[in-house]
């Protein structure tokens, strides 16, 4: 029997700083293994053969705890598995065939007497199989990414040139060519932890005394694992979580008993105060029909059941009993919310008992006072409730586009429901703003922090996102960290950034920064103006940065002229803190100018093409015909070189 993946470690690595701790390396391997062996199904050679590439999938992600074990903290422990899971697949598929039976043999979960293969897929699964066969190995796991991960392109080509992919934007390019319904990919044809079972040879076999079976031991150590069934002849796939008490474990968490219950007090006596701080709440938490449902769906959704999840987040089945955080009837629906220890997950039925369920999937690792703060309980008619953190003492709601009013206090039943709330855009078409942009103002309890409160604006997930606002630097201070977007000269800065908020909507967004970078005098006595950028982070790790000027005497909830975009990177965040952006823009007096403005450690500023002109400091206008477009460019004091945001 294959033993399961590999702990060994020298003594000095395992205490070497920085390392990634064993537990939390095998707690993600045994989350995210079903993910990690699809991923490697998906992009090993069809001419394998789908025994042989069910068992080496299996072997590739159980591989990749070894290089999470031995490696530092700095990427998440998921992305270093997927990573190298993909990495061992491109290296089996540059191997010959020869190859590849020679080095994959010794090494796989050794399976004597039987054949694997997933359940067999209908016309469209078979299609969409054989198209995939056509790829090459680095095409066939780009098109994993962008249907399994639910990864954009950019994304993709990353990971794939990170995993040793010689040629990553052809492969997602012709990833992209095969036809989209990555649906498909949730398939049992694609999915190699549930497996069939076939006999190899009967004739041979009824020459034996006996049938020589060795089991596979750590390869079904999966989230979703084969159980052969002998009843009626014929073996059958089963999803369980896998070793010899699979069946218990798979059943223990389905079992609304084993359900984990916090107490309502629990949040006062520990120093982490996120989901595993919440209490179980609701009217109806001691529904046991109610939650077992609710498991029953999460587990397997029927194909009625309405699906949704934020990219990158995982709907694999609860792999041992999850948190309770809700469980009660709100409006004219019925809601589960439970918390796995990554995501949010929400239930929801007709109150009558009647339509189509909704299961809603969202990725919270790492969660934190702010941002576990309140959850989406239900939406309709374009308003939310939330249910709010046993922590937060007091929520009002606010107006982004109306600055100068001060916030209205929500009501909030004694489980921590709060009132319908307007969801921002509501009623509003696609790209527009609206006249209001509602947020929710919520302060926590003295017990745990004194007069602090936050702002949360939901933008279509089950997790509110928290607003934060980093002031222009000053002279001789040191660099400013984001703070909490509550004082008047931070919701004077999101009167004019809320509305291109709506473009975040169903992102997963953890977070957005409104950092003022700038603040320039303007020539012909204009006055001053505003350069700021706007860093979006998501839960999944991705952000997006936008700049926007600002001018002098611009409205309230004017939303200020764009400068620059970065779809995918770090600027404006926490590893990207030099910027700089250029606009035209028009005097009272009517001249046209080029100005550029960059931050903190910028120390001179240049323009070309069109107009040449160059400046010492941090800001730059210069006189120029109406549609130039000068190409502009800024130094830091390190010598770094920086230009305006832009998407490759």
């Amino acid at each position: 029997m294959k033993s399961r993946p590999s702990r060994a470690l020298s003594a000095s690595a395992k205490k070497a700083a920085g390392h990634i701790p064993v537990a939390e390396a095998e707690a993600a391997l045994v989350e995210h293994y079903p993910r990690l062996v699809r991923l490697a199904y998906l992009a090993l050679p069809a001419t394998t053969g789908r025994h042989r590439r069910v068992l080496i999938a299996h072997r590739l992600a159980q591989r990749s705890l070894r290089v999470a074990l031995t490696s530092s903290g700095g990427e998440g422990v998921y992305a270093l598995l997927r990573r190298e899971v993909l990495r061992g697949a491109l290296a089996h598929g540059r191997q010959s065939g020869w190859a590849r039976g020679v080095l994959a043999g010794a090494a796989l979960p050794q399976v004597v007497g039987l054949r694997l293969h997933p359940q067999a897929g209908g016309s469209d699964e078979l299609a969409l199989d054989r198209a995939l066969a056509a790829l090459p190995p680095a095409a066939r796991a780009a098109y994993a990414l962008l249907g399994v991960e639910d990864l954009d392109e950019h994304a993709a080509r990353e990971i794939l040139a990170a995993a040793g992919a010689t040629d990553a934007v052809g492969a997602v390019m012709a990833a992209a060519a095969v036809d989209n319904d990555h649906r498909l990919l949730a398939a049992g044809e694609f999915d190699p932890c549930t497996v069939q079972v076939r006999p190899t040879d009967l004739l041979r076999r009824r020459q034996r005394a006996r049938a020589g079976l060795v089991a596979m031991g750590a390869v079904l150590v999966c989230a979703a694992l084969l159980v052969v069934s002998t009843r009626g002849g014929s073996p059958e796939p089963y999803d369980s979580a896998g070793s010899p008490g699979a069946d218990a474990d798979a059943a223990r968490a389905l079992d609304p008993a084993a359900v984990i219950r916090i107490g309502p007090r629990a949040w006062t006596a520990t120093s982490r105060l996120d989901f595993t701080a919440w209490p179980a709440r609701g009217d109806r938490a001691s529904d046991s029909a109610l939650l077992r449902r609710a498991l029953a769906v999460w587990a397997r959704p029927a194909a009625s059941v309405k699906v949704a999840a934020t990219p990158g987040t995982p709907r694999t089945a609860p792999s041992q009993p999850p948190q309770l955080l809700y469980a009660g009837d709100v409006d004219s629906a019925t809601v589960v919310l439970f918390y796995d220890g990554l995501r949010l997950v929400r239930y929801a039925q007709a109150r009558s008992g009647g339509g189509d369920a909704a299961l809603d999937f969202a990725q919270v690792s790492g969660a934190d006072l702010t941002t576990a703060a309140a959850v989406v309980v239900d939406r309709v008619d374009g308003n939310t409730r939330f249910l709010t953190a046993p922590w937060v003492s007091a929520a009002d709601t606010r107006d982004l586009l109306r600055p100068d009013r001060p916030a209205t206090a929500l009501h909030r039943a004694a489980d921590g429901t709060t009132d319908p709330v307007r969801m921002p855009g509501a009623g509003v078409a696609a790209g527009a703003c609206g006249t209001t942009w509602p947020a929710l103002q919520l302060r926590s309890s003295a017990a745990i922090v004194e007069r602090h409160s936050f702002l949360l604006t939901d933008l279509g997930d089950l997790s509110p996102v928290h607003l934060t606002f980093t002031p222009p630097p000053v002279a001789g201070v040191a660099a400013r960290s984001p703070r909490e977007a509550t004082g008047p000269q931070a919701l004077a800065g999101w009167a004019h950034g809320a509305c291109r908020l709506g473009e975040l909507r169903g992102r997963g967004v953890r977070s957005v920064n409104d950092w003022e970078f700038a603040s320039t005098v303007l020539p012909d006595g204009a006055g001053s103006a505003v350069w700021a950028c706007d860093r979006a982070d998501t839960w999944r790790g991705p952000g997006r940065a936008t700049v926007r000027f600002v001018p002098p005497g611009a409205a309230a909830a004017a939303p200020g002229t764009p400068a620059g975009q970065q779809s995918d990177g770090s600027a404006c965040g926490r590893f990207g803190r030099n910027v700089m952006a250029g606009v035209m823009w028009q005097s009272p007096a009517g001249r046209w100018y080029v100005l550029a403005a960059g931050s903190r450690d910028v120390v001179s500023l240049t323009a070309t093409d069109g107009v040449t002109a160059g400046a010492s400091g941090r800001f730059l206008a210069v006189p120029a015909p109406r549609g130039t477009r000068a190409t502009l460019s800024a130094r830091t004091a390190t010598g770094l070189v920086l230009h305006p945001l832009a998407d490759s």
